[in-house]
C-alpha cells in the first residue's frame, strides 16, 4: 500500500513547491492596492492578507493547472480569490463570538491588532473582493468566469456549514468518526478541493497558444476526466491536512506553529486523535496519502508537484 509514497519521495524530494509564492504574494498586494479603500482598512485587510503563510491553496490552485500543460500564472485570479475566502475565514474564525484566537501565523490575530469592528470588516472586504477578481479578470472562454464563481461559491457554503457544525454543533445524532469527517470535509476540505478543480477549470479555458505543450492534458484528456482524478486526489489532501492539523495541535507547542494549541480538545470539539489515538490518526495520514497517490498516478510525470505537496502535508511538522 505504501510503495507509491516510497516511489515517488525519490522521484520529487527537489521540487521546490514554494517557487510561485513571490508571484501569488505580489498579485494579492497589487490587487488589495487596486482597491479605493479607507486606509484603516486597508492596512488590517493587507495585515491579514499579506501576512506570512504556507499559500496552500493559491499553490494547489497554480500546480493544479500547470499539472494539464498551462503556465500557473494563468491561474492567479483563481488563486487570490482563494485565499482572500481563505484570509476571511481565519479572521471571522478568531474573533470572540467563535473560536476566540490571539494568535495567527504567529502574529498577534486582526481583532487583537485592530479591534473587533475593523476585524469584521476586514474578513467582509475580503469575502466581497474575491469574487469581483473572478468577475473582472478570470477567462472569458467557456463560460470560465461563471464556473469558477459557482465553485467558489459553494465551497464558501460548504466551509460555513462546517464551521457551524464544529462550533455550535448540530450532529449529536451522527457517530463521532463519521461526524469528524463531515465536518472537516466541509470546514477544511471543501477550500483545497476547489484549489485544485479551479485550476483545472482554468487550464482547460486557457487559449491553445498559452499551452505550453500540445500533447499537454488539457489537449488529450477530458475535463471531466481531470476533474474526477483531481477532485480524489483534493478530497484526499483535505483528510490529510486536517488530521496532521489536529496532531500539531496535541504534540506541538504554540511557539512552534505559530497559533495557540491544545485548544480543539480543551474546547469539547470533535479531533481525530480524540476519535482514533495518535498512532491511529498518523495511519489514517498514510491511507489517506495512499489514495491521493493513486487519484493523480495517471496524469504521469505532470502531477510530480502534487505529489510532492501531499508527500510534504502528510509529514509536516509545523
Amino acid at each position: 500500500m505504501f510503495r507509491l509514497a516510497r516511489r515517488y519521495a525519490f522521484r520529487t524530494h527537489m521540487i521546490d513547491i514554494f517557487a510561485p509564492t513571490p508571484h501569488i504574494n505580489t498579485y494579492l498586494a497589487q490587487a488589495l492596492a487596486a482597491r479605493a479603500l479607507p486606509p484603516a482598512l486597508h492596512e488590517a485587510t493587507a495585515y491579514s492578507l499579506l501576512a506570512p503563510g504556507k499559500r496552500l491553496r493559491p499553490l494547489l490552485c497554480w500546480h493544479a493547472c500547470e499539472a494539464f500543460g498551462v503556465p500557473g500564472v494563468e491561474s492567479l485570479p483563481s488563486a487570490a480569490a482563494l485565499e482572500l475566502i481563505h484570509c476571511f475565514s481565519l479572521v471571522h474564525d478568531d474573533l470572540p463570538a467563535l473560536d476566540n484566537d490571539d494568535l495567527r501565523r504567529g502574529l498577534p490575530t486582526l481583532h487583537k491588532h485592530a479591534g473587533e469592528p475593523m476585524a469584521i470588516l476586514a474578513g467582509d472586504l475580503m469575502h466581497t473582493l474575491a469574487f469581483a477578481l473572478l468577475a473582472e479578470r478570470a477567462p472569458a472562454a467557456h463560460d470560465c468566469a461563471k464556473n469558477l464563481i459557482y465553485e467558489l461559491s459553494t465551497t464558501t457554503e460548504c466551509m460555513i456549514i462546517g464551521q457551524v457544525y464544529d462550533t455550535l454543533g448540530g450532529l449529536d445524532d451522527v457517530a463521532p468518526p463519521e461526524r469528524a469527517e463531515l465536518i472537516h470535509t466541509n470546514k477544511t476540505g471543501a477550500l483545497i478541493r476547489a484549489s485544485c478543480r479551479m485550476g483545472v477549470l482554468h487550464a482547460f479555458a486557457a487559449p491553445h497558444m498559452h499551452r505550453s505543450d500540445s500533447h499537454s492534458l488539457a489537449h488529450t484528456m477530458p475535463e471531466a476526466l481531470a476533474l474526477h482524478h483531481i477532485t480524489r486526489y483534493a478530497d484526499a489532501l483535505g483528510l490529510i491536512f486536517q488530521i496532521t492539523d489536529d496532531l500539531l495541535d496535541v504534540t506541538q507547542t504554540a511557539e512552534h506553529v505559530g497559533k495557540r494549541t491544545n485548544k480543539d480538545a480543551a474546547a469539547g470539539k470533535i479531533t481525530y486523535p480524540g476519535i482514533l489515538g495518535i498512532e491511529g490518526s498518523r495511519a489514517e495520514v498514510r491511507r489517506q496519502e495512499h489514495i491521493a497517490l493513486s487519484a493523480v498516478e495517471p496524469l504521469g510525470d505532470t502531477a510530480a508537484v502534487l505529489i510532492e505537496i501531499c508527500l510534504q502535508m502528510s509529514r509536516r511538522t509545523k
